[in-house]
């Protein structure tokens, strides 16, 4: 009878010393977090955000905070297995790229959006940020299935926003300096 390759990803991690594995999935969850953290700290849901008109569909904001928690927190864990599964450096490498661009492009649609106060420019890179979601899906599939699965949860919600991003350009555009 055939083993899954993550049962002996399992065996191995059990192991090794135990501070190794702990210390990974800790700093998984610090990284992620700051990525979070960035990201909320250029959210503003000033008067400029509440005057946009919205699609009646649009979760209440309260939710926000709970989805990208979760988002968050799955892909600590991810990038945990991810690594753990990364037995080479240069696969590590691949999971510190692909996690790391991710994260820059997560930070910058805030940026864009909230901050600058330009859906369409954030709209424009929401298709990068999208794509480096399906990049993380794809490229840590064959590393670990686990990891590669607790992303789509993530992928699923960028989509959603992506719409929701379209639906409010549509309701208040053009953005951008008044003449």
């Amino acid at each position: 009878m055939s083993q899954h390759p993550e049962h002996g990803l399992l065996m191995h991690t059990l192991r090794r010393k135990p501070q190794a594995p702990v210390r990974a999935l800790l700093l998984a969850f610090v990284l992620s977090y700051a990525t979070a953290g960035i990201g909320a700290a250029l959210s503003e849901l000033g008067p400029w955000y509440f005057a946009l008109k919205h699609p009646p569909w649009k979760p209440p904001d309260a939710a926000f905070g709970a989805i990208w928690s979760t988002i968050f927190t799955l892909c600590a864990i991810s990038a945990w297995l991810a690594w753990q599964a990364a037995d080479t450096l240069a696969l590590r490498r691949r999971v510190l790229y692909l996690f790391g661009v991710n994260a820059v492009l997560n930070v910058l649609w805030s940026a864009l959006y909230f901050k600058l106060q330009r859906p369409d420019w954030a709209l424009f890179e929401v298709v990068f940020l999208w794509l480096s979601i399906l990049a993380l899906v794809m490229g840590l599939w064959r590393l670990s299935r686990w990891a590669s699965l607790l992303l789509v949860t993530y992928w699923i919600w960028v989509s959603i926003a992506a719409v929701l991003n379209v639906q409010t350009v549509m309701l208040n555009g053009p953005f951008g300096p008044k003449p």
